[in-house]
């Protein structure tokens, strides 16, 4: 067993090829048996711990510091130096492994996943993956730069957020407008990145030895288990459940706030009148009350997310040049997870912390797998990591109010409740748009590498997936939306799993509806499963059923629409 690797962060963070390279000598020249492949596999586990860990405080520190050269250097440096190398000499510890034939019971699925990765790895495209995440950090760079000037402050875009709920229309139009404007002055820029972004996957793809690039991503995103006609059905089958929902959605709020026409700037006006939910003052009161919340729906819980903000494992806070949107990631050596938001002081905010908790709680119990390559996050289907997450959000509704620890007064709860269902309704149709757009992107790679007819594509698929916004006279703002989505930039063909986690999270919560204990007991026997199983038996596991198909969608909408119209009884 290796015992003299390093355990502390900066010892971590100071690891260069050459302290590497001896460890992965040392598995390379074991002779595998029947008997020694539980500790060579929990060895090589070690080691990738450590790699992931280092990989993971740089590219965190990029984030939070987008304009910090320094750190971008050291990001730079241990993805030219330290991971081709790597990859290396991974690929040939899994051509070890496999060329054995011995199978451990235990690493089935770890096995399954080795095979997937030695088939697409390629030398040639060790560069060429560098240049991917350096394009990946360019773009958030770029995004995370932006600000608008507002009233005379600079405001970044996430400051921006909150003038998007004004009760006055006036604001809300001013603001989104705003905001508009600067993504069109930088329009050409996104542009001129995307076009090096498509150039890149298309060569990694043939270097791969493979059809095309959704081949690649298939392959390297573990897809066992459905195919890109499966994502076709639920394109559909979203299309016929949920688009006349969301529709019906969008027509209520433009009745109840008396307009003529449902704009873009009227989707987060709050329809009964009241000022917008802020749900917390600080910072302080916003973590403690997130954690109080999570202890009622599990004691576990509590102590985990306390963990964290004893541990530092938290950048909530927003400020300039700190990159966009929210994740989890997971520290490998040390066991724990890290959340990233930027604060808006709104309720989406609260939504975010119970989601990435999600993750986070995720992390924590799937500890229990002793193989790196059966439960670091790399490795969790996403689809079911995306479960973790949005489940929570559910189980934790009845915990949101003041009266449990929350953040709401039990009406304002109610607000907060229906706001995140009819969330959920109208996210799937903007799910479908983002990955049918991504289908044709990788299936016209000509096309696509245009960035106008990606353009004149998303405002096609905008029309057939979203037509309850009337964006009459704003056409480049629909036509541009797709550079604000970071996935179809950074992390290609990533966004089905959000409509297909959100579907298995609903069943989750229907059950809960039922019996809140039993359900969260699955829950977190799901979690603790890490990657172990395949990704229906996760499902499984956790209450919940694998699929894409209208009446399975139907039924879970018509939970949803029931406790929508309970909820507007209450606010009524």
């Amino acid at each position: 067993m290796f015992k003299d690797l390093p355990v502390t962060v900066d010892a971590i963070l100071a690891m260069e090829w050459s302290d590497y390279e001896p460890y992965f000598k040392d598995l390379q020249a074991r002779e595998l048996t029947a008997s020694n492949l539980d500790e060579w596999l929990l060895d090589w586990s070690a080691i990738a711990d450590h790699l992931d860990e280092q990989y993971t405080r740089l590219f965190v520190a990029t984030t939070q510091h987008t304009d910090d050269i320094e750190i971008e250097n050291r990001f730079n440096h241990f993805i030219e130096t330290v991971q081709p190398p790597a990859r290396v000499e991974e690929q040939k510890l899994k051509e070890k492994l496999l060329a054995s034939g011995l199978e451990s019971p235990n690493f089935k699925m770890g096995l399954k996943k080795m095979r997937a990765e030695a088939d697409i790895f390629s030398e040639a495209n060790l560069d060429l993956l560098i240049e991917e995440q350096k394009l990946n950090a360019e773009y958030n760079k770029f995004i995370g730069s932006q600000t608008v000037m507002w009233e005379g402050e600079e405001r970044t875009l996430a400051q921006m957020f909150p003038l998007t709920q004004d009760k006055d229309r006036a604001v809300r139009e001013k603001a989104w407008k705003a905001v508009v404007e600067v993504r069109l002055q930088n329009r050409e820029a996104v542009n001129d990145l995307w076009t090096e972004f498509i150039s890149v996957r298309l060569k990694i793809a043939q270097n791969a030895g493979l059809p095309d690039y959704r081949a690649y991503c298939w392959a390297q995103k573990f897809r066992f288990d459905y195919t890109p006609e499966d994502c076709k059905t639920f394109h559909a089958a979203i299309e016929k459940v949920v688009v006349p929902a969301a529709t019906r959605i969008y027509e209520r709020h433009r009745q109840k706030l008396g307009l003529d026409r449902f704009r873009p700037w009227d989707q987060m006006a709050d329809v009964f009148g009241g000022e917008p939910l802020r749900p917390y003052e600080t910072l302080d009161e916003f973590k403690s009350k997130a954690r109080d919340i999570f202890t009622r729906v599990d004691p576990q819980f509590g102590e985990y997310f306390q963990v964290m903000m004893d541990s530092d494992l938290l950048d909530l806070d927003d400020r300039k040049n700190k990159a966009p949107g929210g994740y989890n990631l997971i520290y490998g050596v040390t066991g724990k997870p890290f959340i990233f938001m930027s604060n808006t002081g709104m309720q989406y905010d609260v939504d975010t912390i119970l989601h990435e908790g999600g993750h986070a709680f995720h992390a924590f119990e799937a500890t229990v797998v002793p193989y790196f390559h059966e439960r670091a996050e790399a490795y969790v289907p996403a689809e079911f990591a995306e479960v973790a997450s949005m489940a929570m959000e559910l189980l934790a509704s009845p915990y949101i109010s003041k009266e449990h620890g929350g953040y709401y007064t039990e009406k304002d709860a109610a607000r907060a409740r229906l706001n995140h269902l009819e969330g959920i309704v109208t996210f799937w149709p903007y799910m479908a748009l983002v990955d049918a757009f991504q289908h044709w992107i990788y299936e016209n790679p000509e096309r696509s590498s245009d960035p106008m007819q990606c353009e004149e594509k998303w405002a096609e698929l905008w029309n057939r997936f979203m037509p309850g916004i009337d964006y009459d006279g704003f056409e480049d703002a629909k036509r541009t939306y797709w550079h604000r989505q970071s996935h179809i930039h950074t992390s290609p063909f990533y966004y089905i799993e959000y409509g297909l986690a959100q579907l298995g999270a609903v069943q989750v919560w229907a059950n809960a509806l039922k019996d809140q204990k039993k359900a969260v007991e699955d829950y977190r026997k799901a979690l603790s499963l890490g990657s172990t199983v395949s990704l229906p038996e996760l499902f499984q596991a956790a209450g919940a059923k694998f699929a894409f198909d209208a009446e399975t969608l139907q039924t879970y909408m018509d939970v949803i629409e029931s406790e929508l119209n309970k909820l507007e009884q209450i606010l009524q």
